[in-house]
Parts: C-alpha cells; sequence; structure tokens
C-alpha cells in the first residue's frame, strides 16, 4: 500500500477545519489527515491505490473549501 501525503491551505477556514477533517476522514484510502488552525494547513496522507490527491481537493471543492 504506497502511502502519498500532499499538503493543502484552506483559506478562512476557521471552526470549519474540524469539519472539513471529519470529511476527509470518510473517503476510502484517508489514512491520516492533520489540521493546523492556526495558518489552515492541512496535511493528507493517503493510499494512492484507492484515492488520488486530485480527488481530494475535488471533494473539498465539492464541499465548498477553497484550497491554495
Amino acid at each position: 500500500m504506497p502511502v502519498a501525503e500532499i499538503t493543502v491551505f484552506v483559506g478562512e477556514a476557521g471552526s470549519d477545519l474540524q469539519q472539513i477533517e471529519q470529511v476527509l476522514n470518510h473517503l476510502n484510502g484517508i489514512e491520516r489527515v492533520l489540521a493546523d488552525t492556526d495558518d489552515g494547513e492541512i496535511k493528507i496522507a493517503f493510499d494512492a491505490e484507492q484515492i488520488s490527491g486530485k480527488q481530494i481537493v475535488g471533494t473539498l471543492q465539492k464541499h465548498d473549501v477553497n484550497t491554495i
């Protein structure tokens, strides 16, 4: 199982980071989600055979999360 990692920054997320973490943790292939409330950084570790970074970002966009 190849584990890949991406880091995204969300603008103006604030208290929504917990909700974002929950959304991501429910996706198949997500191994770990770490969110930093100070700067809006989210580190996502995932199984590259089950999901891609592009799919993760697409899911965030579907939930109206603006990523940088």
